[in-house]
Protein backbone atom coordinates (compact mmCIF):
# COMPACT_ATOMS: atom_id res chain seq x y z
CA UNK A 1 0.00 0.00 0.00
CA UNK A 2 1.43 3.43 -0.92
CA UNK A 3 2.62 5.51 1.99
CA UNK A 4 3.03 9.26 2.41
CA UNK A 5 6.40 9.29 0.62
CA UNK A 6 5.08 7.69 -2.57
CA UNK A 7 1.95 9.82 -2.42
CA UNK A 8 4.15 12.88 -2.12
CA UNK A 9 6.14 11.89 -5.19
CA UNK A 10 2.95 11.72 -7.26
CA UNK A 11 1.75 15.05 -5.88
CA UNK A 12 5.11 16.62 -6.65
CA UNK A 13 4.83 15.50 -10.26
CA UNK A 14 1.41 17.14 -10.58
CA UNK A 15 2.68 20.37 -9.05
CA UNK A 16 5.45 20.54 -11.61
CA UNK A 17 3.26 19.66 -14.60
CA UNK A 18 3.41 22.28 -17.34
CA UNK A 19 6.87 23.50 -16.33
CA UNK A 20 9.34 21.52 -18.49
CA UNK A 21 12.70 21.13 -16.86
CA UNK A 22 11.66 22.44 -13.48
CA UNK A 23 9.23 21.21 -10.87
CA UNK A 24 7.74 23.79 -8.54
CA UNK A 25 8.13 22.64 -4.98
CA UNK A 26 5.06 22.43 -2.81
CA UNK A 27 4.89 25.14 -0.16
CA UNK A 28 3.56 24.27 3.30
CA UNK A 29 2.93 26.48 6.32
CA UNK A 30 2.89 24.69 9.68
CA UNK A 31 1.18 26.69 12.40
CA UNK A 32 2.13 25.33 15.80
CA UNK A 33 5.18 23.26 14.83
CA UNK A 34 5.68 21.24 18.00
CA UNK A 35 6.26 17.51 18.29
CA UNK A 36 3.79 16.44 15.58
CA UNK A 37 4.89 19.20 13.22
CA UNK A 38 8.50 18.09 13.55
CA UNK A 39 7.44 14.53 12.71
CA UNK A 40 5.72 15.83 9.57
CA UNK A 41 8.94 17.60 8.64
CA UNK A 42 10.84 14.32 9.00
CA UNK A 43 8.38 12.59 6.68
CA UNK A 44 8.74 15.31 4.06
CA UNK A 45 12.55 15.10 4.22
CA UNK A 46 13.06 18.41 2.43
CA UNK A 47 10.78 17.67 -0.52
CA UNK A 48 8.58 20.72 0.10
CA UNK A 49 9.44 24.24 1.09
CA UNK A 50 8.08 24.39 4.64
CA UNK A 51 7.51 27.51 6.71
CA UNK A 52 6.99 27.08 10.45
CA UNK A 53 5.30 29.79 12.48
CA UNK A 54 6.66 30.17 15.99
CA UNK A 55 6.18 32.78 18.70
CA UNK A 56 9.62 32.01 20.15
CA UNK A 57 12.74 33.25 18.38
CA UNK A 58 14.70 30.75 20.49
CA UNK A 59 13.08 27.89 18.52
CA UNK A 60 14.31 29.18 15.16
CA UNK A 61 17.56 27.11 15.12
CA UNK A 62 15.67 23.90 15.97
CA UNK A 63 13.10 24.50 13.23
CA UNK A 64 15.78 25.41 10.70
CA UNK A 65 17.74 22.25 11.54
CA UNK A 66 14.54 20.21 11.00
CA UNK A 67 14.21 21.60 7.49
CA UNK A 68 11.76 24.48 7.97
CA UNK A 69 12.04 28.21 7.38
CA UNK A 70 11.13 29.80 10.73
CA UNK A 71 8.68 32.68 10.80
CA UNK A 72 8.37 34.66 14.02
CA UNK A 73 4.76 35.52 14.76
CA UNK A 74 2.25 35.21 17.56
CA UNK A 75 -1.33 34.05 16.99
CA UNK A 76 -2.36 36.22 19.93
CA UNK A 77 -1.03 39.29 18.07
CA UNK A 78 -2.77 39.66 14.72
CA UNK A 79 -0.33 42.40 13.65
CA UNK A 80 2.56 39.91 13.74
CA UNK A 81 1.01 37.62 11.10
CA UNK A 82 1.30 39.85 8.03
CA UNK A 83 3.85 37.60 6.29
CA UNK A 84 1.52 34.61 6.14
CA UNK A 85 -0.75 35.83 3.33
CA UNK A 86 -0.16 34.00 0.05
CA UNK A 87 2.90 32.26 1.45
CA UNK A 88 1.91 28.60 1.01
CA UNK A 89 -0.50 26.46 -0.99
CA UNK A 90 -1.11 24.18 2.01
CA UNK A 91 -1.51 24.95 5.72
CA UNK A 92 -1.26 22.53 8.65
CA UNK A 93 -2.89 24.15 11.68
CA UNK A 94 -1.67 22.41 14.85
CA UNK A 95 -1.83 25.35 17.26
CA UNK A 96 -4.13 25.01 20.27
CA UNK A 97 -6.48 27.79 21.32
CA UNK A 98 -5.64 30.04 24.25
CA UNK A 99 -6.32 28.70 27.74
CA UNK A 100 -9.46 30.71 28.53
CA UNK A 101 -12.80 31.58 26.97
CA UNK A 102 -15.18 29.72 24.70
CA UNK A 103 -13.90 31.05 21.37
CA UNK A 104 -10.62 30.52 19.54
CA UNK A 105 -9.28 33.97 18.72
CA UNK A 106 -5.99 32.50 17.54
CA UNK A 107 -7.71 30.73 14.66
CA UNK A 108 -9.65 33.91 13.93
CA UNK A 109 -6.40 35.87 13.65
CA UNK A 110 -4.84 33.19 11.45
CA UNK A 111 -7.75 33.15 9.01
CA UNK A 112 -7.77 36.93 8.75
CA UNK A 113 -4.07 36.85 7.91
CA UNK A 114 -4.52 34.13 5.27
CA UNK A 115 -7.43 36.07 3.74
CA UNK A 116 -5.25 39.04 2.79
CA UNK A 117 -4.12 37.22 -0.36
CA UNK A 118 -5.13 34.20 -2.43
CA UNK A 119 -6.09 31.44 0.02
CA UNK A 120 -4.17 28.16 0.26
CA UNK A 121 -5.52 25.20 -1.70
CA UNK A 122 -5.80 23.02 1.39
CA UNK A 123 -5.90 23.50 5.14
CA UNK A 124 -5.78 20.67 7.68
CA UNK A 125 -6.75 21.37 11.28
CA UNK A 126 -5.95 19.12 14.24
CA UNK A 127 -8.94 19.39 16.56
CA UNK A 128 -9.74 17.14 19.52
CA UNK A 129 -12.05 14.25 20.31
CA UNK A 130 -13.05 16.23 23.38
CA UNK A 131 -15.65 18.09 21.30
CA UNK A 132 -17.98 15.10 21.80
CA UNK A 133 -18.07 15.27 25.59
CA UNK A 134 -19.18 12.11 27.39
CA UNK A 135 -20.70 9.47 25.10
CA UNK A 136 -21.28 6.87 27.81
CA UNK A 137 -18.79 4.48 26.24
CA UNK A 138 -20.65 4.36 22.91
CA UNK A 139 -18.83 3.70 19.65
CA UNK A 140 -19.15 6.90 17.62
CA UNK A 141 -18.42 8.06 14.09
CA UNK A 142 -18.06 11.56 12.68
CA UNK A 143 -21.81 12.05 12.30
CA UNK A 144 -22.10 12.31 16.09
CA UNK A 145 -22.96 15.89 17.07
CA UNK A 146 -20.47 17.65 19.35
CA UNK A 147 -21.59 18.13 22.95
CA UNK A 148 -18.66 19.91 24.59
CA UNK A 149 -18.60 19.63 28.36
CA UNK A 150 -16.08 22.35 29.16
CA UNK A 151 -14.65 25.59 27.81
CA UNK A 152 -11.58 23.79 26.46
CA UNK A 153 -13.78 21.73 24.13
CA UNK A 154 -16.00 24.70 23.26
CA UNK A 155 -12.93 26.54 21.96
CA UNK A 156 -12.25 23.65 19.57
CA UNK A 157 -15.87 23.60 18.40
CA UNK A 158 -15.57 27.31 17.69
CA UNK A 159 -12.33 26.81 15.74
CA UNK A 160 -13.90 24.06 13.62
CA UNK A 161 -16.91 26.27 12.83
CA UNK A 162 -14.67 29.17 11.83
CA UNK A 163 -12.62 26.96 9.54
CA UNK A 164 -15.63 25.37 7.83
CA UNK A 165 -17.20 28.77 7.19
CA UNK A 166 -13.93 30.22 5.92
CA UNK A 167 -13.43 27.25 3.62
CA UNK A 168 -16.86 27.75 2.09
CA UNK A 169 -16.23 31.45 1.48
CA UNK A 170 -12.59 31.25 0.36
CA UNK A 171 -12.72 28.03 -1.66
CA UNK A 172 -9.96 26.45 0.45
CA UNK A 173 -10.45 22.71 1.02
CA UNK A 174 -10.61 22.30 4.81
CA UNK A 175 -10.18 18.93 6.49
CA UNK A 176 -10.61 18.55 10.26
CA UNK A 177 -8.86 15.73 12.10
CA UNK A 178 -10.37 15.03 15.52
CA UNK A 179 -7.46 13.73 17.55
CA UNK A 180 -7.60 11.72 20.82
CA UNK A 181 -4.70 11.13 23.23
CA UNK A 182 -1.34 11.29 21.43
CA UNK A 183 1.49 9.11 22.67
CA UNK A 184 4.99 8.08 21.63
CA UNK A 185 7.97 6.70 23.48
CA UNK A 186 10.06 9.67 22.27
CA UNK A 187 7.38 12.33 22.83
CA UNK A 188 8.24 14.63 25.72
CA UNK A 189 5.53 14.25 28.33
CA UNK A 190 3.54 12.03 26.02
CA UNK A 191 4.10 8.49 27.29
CA UNK A 192 2.26 6.69 30.12
CA UNK A 193 5.51 5.55 31.75
CA UNK A 194 5.92 9.09 33.09
CA UNK A 195 2.61 8.88 34.94
CA UNK A 196 3.36 5.36 36.10
CA UNK A 197 6.66 6.58 37.57
CA UNK A 198 4.73 9.10 39.68
CA UNK A 199 2.59 6.33 41.16
CA UNK A 200 -0.67 8.01 40.15
CA UNK A 201 -3.80 5.85 40.39
CA UNK A 202 -6.40 4.96 37.79
CA UNK A 203 -10.11 4.38 38.17
CA UNK A 204 -11.51 1.11 39.48
CA UNK A 205 -12.87 -1.03 36.66
CA UNK A 206 -16.51 -0.37 37.60
CA UNK A 207 -15.86 3.39 37.33
CA UNK A 208 -13.51 3.30 34.36
CA UNK A 209 -13.95 5.06 31.00
CA UNK A 210 -13.01 4.21 27.42
CA UNK A 211 -10.18 6.33 26.04
CA UNK A 212 -8.84 6.67 22.50
CA UNK A 213 -5.28 6.93 21.28
CA UNK A 214 -3.03 7.62 18.30
CA UNK A 215 0.71 7.09 18.05
CA UNK A 216 2.41 10.39 17.16
CA UNK A 217 4.09 9.14 13.97
CA UNK A 218 0.81 7.70 12.71
CA UNK A 219 -0.79 11.09 13.39
CA UNK A 220 1.96 12.80 11.40
CA UNK A 221 1.26 10.44 8.50
CA UNK A 222 -2.45 11.21 8.76
CA UNK A 223 -1.70 14.95 8.64
CA UNK A 224 0.48 14.55 5.57
CA UNK A 225 -2.06 12.42 3.71
CA UNK A 226 -4.81 14.91 4.58
CA UNK A 227 -2.67 17.70 3.13
CA UNK A 228 -2.41 15.72 -0.09
CA UNK A 229 -5.86 14.28 -0.54
CA UNK A 230 -8.02 15.05 2.49
CA UNK A 231 -11.73 15.12 1.63
CA UNK A 232 -13.28 18.54 2.19
CA UNK A 233 -15.25 19.81 3.88
CA UNK A 234 -14.86 16.73 6.02
CA UNK A 235 -14.18 15.60 9.57
CA UNK A 236 -12.13 12.46 10.21
CA UNK A 237 -11.23 10.64 13.42
CA UNK A 238 -7.42 10.43 13.64
CA UNK A 239 -7.59 7.50 16.05
CA UNK A 240 -6.12 4.01 16.13
CA UNK A 241 -8.04 0.71 16.22
CA UNK A 242 -7.94 0.14 19.97
CA UNK A 243 -10.88 0.10 22.39
CA UNK A 244 -9.26 0.31 25.81
CA UNK A 245 -10.47 1.35 29.21
CA UNK A 246 -8.13 3.94 30.67
CA UNK A 247 -6.94 1.60 33.40
CA UNK A 248 -6.23 -1.16 30.89
CA UNK A 249 -4.13 1.27 28.83
CA UNK A 250 -1.94 2.03 31.83
CA UNK A 251 -1.80 -1.65 32.80
CA UNK A 252 -0.56 -2.43 29.28
CA UNK A 253 2.07 0.29 29.51
CA UNK A 254 3.20 -1.06 32.87
CA UNK A 255 3.51 -4.56 31.41
CA UNK A 256 5.53 -3.38 28.41
CA UNK A 257 7.78 -1.10 30.46
CA UNK A 258 8.28 -3.64 33.28
CA UNK A 259 6.80 -1.22 35.82
CA UNK A 260 4.27 -1.78 38.63
CA UNK A 261 0.64 -1.53 37.65
CA UNK A 262 -1.11 1.60 38.93
CA UNK A 263 -3.38 1.53 41.95
CA UNK A 264 -7.12 1.31 41.23
CA UNK A 265 -9.33 3.73 43.15
CA UNK A 266 -13.00 4.66 43.19
CA UNK A 267 -14.08 7.81 41.38
CA UNK A 268 -14.65 9.69 44.66
CA UNK A 269 -11.09 8.95 45.76
CA UNK A 270 -9.70 9.99 42.38
CA UNK A 271 -11.45 13.36 42.68
CA UNK A 272 -9.47 13.99 45.87
CA UNK A 273 -6.14 13.31 44.13
CA UNK A 274 -6.53 14.94 40.71
CA UNK A 275 -7.20 18.47 39.54
CA UNK A 276 -10.58 19.34 37.95
CA UNK A 277 -8.91 19.34 34.53
CA UNK A 278 -7.41 15.89 35.09
CA UNK A 279 -10.76 14.62 36.32
CA UNK A 280 -12.47 15.99 33.20
CA UNK A 281 -10.67 13.32 31.16
CA UNK A 282 -12.01 10.68 33.53
CA UNK A 283 -15.57 11.91 33.10
CA UNK A 284 -15.76 11.21 29.36
CA UNK A 285 -16.04 7.76 27.78
CA UNK A 286 -16.23 7.00 24.06
CA UNK A 287 -14.89 4.64 21.40
CA UNK A 288 -14.01 6.34 18.13
CA UNK A 289 -14.66 4.69 14.77
CA UNK A 290 -11.75 5.40 12.40
CA UNK A 291 -13.22 4.00 9.16
CA UNK A 292 -12.99 7.32 7.33
CA UNK A 293 -9.31 7.66 8.24
CA UNK A 294 -8.48 4.28 6.74
CA UNK A 295 -10.84 4.33 3.76
CA UNK A 296 -10.86 7.98 2.68
CA UNK A 297 -7.24 8.87 3.48
CA UNK A 298 -6.19 5.26 2.76
CA UNK A 299 -3.91 5.37 5.79
CA UNK A 300 -2.45 2.05 6.91
CA UNK A 301 -1.73 2.47 10.59
CA UNK A 302 1.77 1.42 11.49
CA UNK A 303 0.71 1.14 15.13
CA UNK A 304 -2.93 0.00 15.12
CA UNK A 305 -2.97 -0.40 18.93
CA UNK A 306 -0.78 0.81 21.80
CA UNK A 307 0.63 -2.71 22.16
CA UNK A 308 2.50 -2.13 18.88
CA UNK A 309 3.24 1.54 19.46
CA UNK A 310 4.13 2.16 23.10
CA UNK A 311 7.77 1.09 22.78
CA UNK A 312 8.29 2.01 19.13
CA UNK A 313 10.80 4.67 18.10
CA UNK A 314 11.17 5.51 14.41
CA UNK A 315 14.47 6.48 12.81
Amino acid sequence: MPGPTSDFTAAESRVGAGHPGRARRGRLLIVGCGDVGLRVLRLLAGRWTVFALTSSAARAPELRAAGAIPLIGNLDDACSLGRLAGLADRVLHLAPPAATGRTDERTRHLLRALSRSAPPRRLVYASTSGVYGDCGGARIDETRLPRPANDRAWRRVDAEAQLRQWGRVSGCAVTVLRVPGIYAFDRDGGHPRERLAKGLPVLAREDDVYTNHIQADDLARACLLALMRGPAPRVLHASDDSELLMGDYFDLAAELCAMPRPERVARAQAAERFSPMQMSFMNESRRMDNSRLKHELRLKLRYPTPREGLLAVED
